[in-house]
């Protein structure tokens, strides 16, 4: 029951007065009341009157104020009748319910504030027959219902005592209405007005109480008010029962905890809220994964916890995006492999041209995975120079075997939290980026890229590469720690590739668990046959000249290699190539045509005069300059060195950003030659009446490594014996005091760079016949190679 008194309930405006209660069949001087057939009208909006109620209604609309006036200044009896919808100001009869009740006005006061106040008490029910009149006010025939007498069996006396109990209780249960309330309706003890009063003054719709009135049999109208105070006593127990809850945790939160936990008791008992529904969608998901049973108590008490939490604490969120990465990782979920190793080989040679040998090794790790079942074989590692293909390499693999492909790139990384993740408390914590590709790509069993690996950043910041060791630990890697996480994942089954431009740069623990496989740069066979078979295409299409017959001839693709290009790889190659093909596309969008082949002349004409030449090695020929072949991590590269005496006391003078390696291999040089002076023809008084100098041009790239041993005596022996070394001769190789020559690594690339410069000639080790053996014939044609064993042999060779 609603408002702050439970004997009347505000109407319109009504102000709450207690009310003695009159008979309804008396008039003012104790007789039988007379009521006409016509009466006045006053519409309420918010109220139903009953037979025997007293109400106070502030009267406002100037039609009611004038029905009222009226009414009272004669018989004072007026049609009381209640709208269908309150919020209409100004009713029609269409407006208006059927039946109603008519009313003697008790009292009627005029307000300060021009407003009229009438107390009124029902007498008898009526239905409006025919509306009579609108204006002023409204006035309708009606004809009075007639009242069953109240019966006096056993079983209408049970339901009024109901009624009273349960109005009783709800009067109880609300603090917000008088105890004075419970003793008035203790001492009614007439059945019809008790019914009347509690319909009157309950806390139901207008509807409801409307539906009340218009039964006729009083039984059947104490029947229907039992169910709505059953209903109204259920509500006020659920608010007590919520009220009560939150009173015992009062003294032990401050307000805002309260009201939190107020609001959530009564969510709880409407079924929840949105916040629900979403835990609800979690555990439904959690039903369906399949995780290990750490997971799986991991992500029980994360709900446990999340179901006691308000979602406005800042926890909330923490706790849930754990429990979302849980859900989104997929635990124990594979792709099936299919380890077709022919299938795999085809996949190989389409998207990579040449590589006979790695794709080889491919094959045989494949095979290996194949046989065994599981990934505990060292992580294969791509080693070469930049453009070479080996990120792409990886992607055919994941294609060959049929496994979601992700690339994990590691340049610059310096923060180990990258790898191994943030403590979740953290502000802007995130699981690794290990984790994160695992969850993005819905697999636990991927093909993960670890591109440049050997640009991990290891600074005072961090050391990520220490944090990379039980990733790619094949021991270790099925129980690896995530921090976000906070549970061991397996990533035994993930497929680690790395790849490096200098293994060098690699943590030495880690280079431990990878095993390298050196890419060598192309040789201009090569790169003319890649051009022709995947860049060459790929660029018509990026240029919109797919179906525009237009084709290069292998000599063309040869010259743009040769005299534009110099470098290990074939990124340069490809720029040239969109160079040419953004040519060809304009004169295509403006003439409608374009010739169906590129020839030398628009290759002169499109990239301008050739940027490298071999003719460097034709004026460069003169006593004292020696060609050497280095490796540097974008592949092979040709240096000169150069000589110089002048007079002096026998220093040595070096230039050319050279390292500690190279300035040793010069000291032992002119050493070897200071004590071997005789027998390779140089005059012993030369070394201290004569300063040297060496010189390696290009003094802005810093050069370091034991490759240029053999260059460097070379050029002093030509300068000290004023001999010019071979032209188109080029040598590589490390020295000792005692006059030997020892092998060198990156052989490939620098044979391919001697080939692409046009030496002819070649110097090296004999030790490192092999690696020249490894190189496919058809690229090293017209190439001749001496192995040495002594320095000795070197000069023998070099000197003309």
């Amino acid at each position: 029951m609603k408002g702050s008194n439970f004997l009347f309930k505000p109407e319109d405006d009504m102000d709450f007065m207690p009310i003695i209660p009159l008979n309804e069949n008396e008039g003012d001087d104790g007789t039988e009341l007379t009521i006409p057939d016509e009466l006045p009208l006053l519409p309420l909006r918010n109220t139903v009157l009953f037979p025997g109620v007293v109400l106070p209604i502030t009267v406002g609309r100037d039609k009611s104020i004038k029905a009222v006036n009226d009414a009272y200044k004669a018989d004072k009896l007026i049609g009381v009748i209640a709208q269908k919808d309150s919020t209409v100001e100004d009713p029609a009869v269409t407006d208006l319910e059927d039946i109603g009740t008519v009313a003697k006005i008790v009292k009627l006061i005029k307000m300060p504030d021009g407003g009229t106040t009438v107390i009124i008490q029902g007498k008898k029910r009526f239905k409006t027959s025919m509306i009579t009149a609108e204006d002023p006010y409204f006035k309708a025939r009606i004809e009075l219902l007639e009242e069953e007498p109240a019966p006096t069996d056993q079983n209408f006396e049970a339901y009024v005592a109901n009624i009273k109990e349960l109005a009783t209780q709800i009067i109880q249960l609300s603090p917000n209405l008088p105890s004075e309330a419970a003793i008035i309706l203790k001492n009614i003890e007439n059945p019809s007005f008790l019914i009347h009063f509690v319909s009157s003054n309950m806390n139901t719709e207008l509807a409801e109480k409307q539906r009340l009135l218009e039964i006729n049999h009083i039984h059947s109208r104490a029947d229907l008010l039992m169910q709505i105070l059953q209903k109204e006593l259920q509500f006020a127990e659920l608010k007590n029962k919520v009220t009560n809850k939150t009173r015992n945790e009062l003294d032990k939160q401050q307000r805002e905890y309260f009201l939190q936990q107020q609001l959530k008791s009564i969510k709880d008992e409407l079924g929840g809220d949105t916040n629900d529904k979403e835990v609800k969608e979690m555990q439904k998901k959690a039903e369906a994964k399949k995780w290990p049973e750490a997971a799986k108590e991991m992500f029980k008490k994360g709900i446990e916890k999340l179901e006691r939490m308000h979602p406005t604490t800042p926890d909330y969120s923490v706790v849930y995006n754990h429990l979302d990465l849980m859900l989104d990782l997929p635990w124990q979920e594979y792709t099936e492999d299919s380890y077709d190793l022919k299938k795999a080989k085809k996949i190989l040679d389409e998207d990579h041209f040449g590589m006979a040998k790695i794709k080889e090794r491919i094959l045989e790790y494949l095979a290996v995975l194949k046989l065994k079942g599981d990934m505990k074989s060292p992580i294969l590692c791509f080693a070469g120079p930049p453009g070479i293909g080996k990120t792409s390499l990886g992607k055919s693999i994941a294609n060959a075997i049929n496994r979601k492909y992700v690339r994990l790139s590691l340049g610059g990384l310096h923060d180990e939290s990258e790898i191994r993740g943030h403590r979740k408390t953290y502000i802007g914590a995130m699981p690794g980026r290990i984790l994160q590709s695992i969850r993005k790509i819905k697999s636990s069993n991927p093909v993960i890229i670890l591109d440049e690996i050997d640009k991990i950043g290891n600074d005072f910041r961090g050391d990520p590469s220490s944090a990379m060791l039980e990733v790619l630990d094949p021991e270790q890697n099925n129980t690896f720690y995530d921090n976000y996480l906070e549970l061991e994942y397996d990533l035994s089954k993930v497929l680690f590739i790395a790849t490096a431009n200098n293994i060098a740069n690699i943590q030495p623990a880690l280079r431990d668990r990878l095993e390298i496989i050196d890419l060598s740069g192309y040789a201009v066979e090569e790169k003319v046959e890649i051009a022709k078979r995947h860049l060459l295409p790929k660029q018509k299409e990026a240029h919109g000249l797919k179906s525009v017959n237009l084709k290069m001839s292998d000599k063309v693709l040869q010259q743009v290699v040769e005299d534009y290009t110099r470098e290990s790889g074939v990124r340069e190659l490809d720029r040239q190539l969109a160079g040419i093909m953004r040519s060809k596309a304009k004169d295509y969008a403006i003439e409608g045509k374009v010739d169906s082949t590129v020839s030398g002349t628009d290759i002169e004409k499109i990239l301008g005069k050739p940027r490298y030449s071999n003719e460097i090695y034709k004026t460069a020929n003169m006593a004292g300059v020696a060609v050497g072949l280095a490796w540097t991590y974008v592949g092979g590269d040709i240096l000169f060195i150069e000589t110089s005496l002048s007079d002096g006391k026998g220093e040595l003078k070096l230039t050319g950003n050279l390292g500690n390696v190279m300035k040793e291999s010069a000291s032992t040089a002119l050493t070897y030659l200071q004590s071997n002076a005789k027998k390779i023809g140089i005059h012993s008084d030369l070394f201290s009446k004569r300063s040297v100098h060496i010189h390696v041009p290009e003094g802005a790239v810093p050069k370091d490594g034991p490759s240029a041993g053999i260059t460097m005596m070379t050029a002093l022996a030509s300068a000290f014996t004023a001999r010019k070394v071979k032209p188109y001769l080029a040598m590589t190789g490390e020295i000792t005091l005692r006059g030997q020559v020892l092998p060198v690594g990156g052989i490939k690339e620098k044979v391919l760079a001697a080939k692409r410069a046009g030496l002819k000639e070649i110097v090296m080790c004999w030790q490192n016949e092999k690696d020249v053996q490894e190189i496919e014939s058809g690229f090293i044609k017209g190439l001749k190679f001496h192995y040495v064993k002594t320095m000795q042999q070197v000069l023998d060779i070099a000197l003309a």
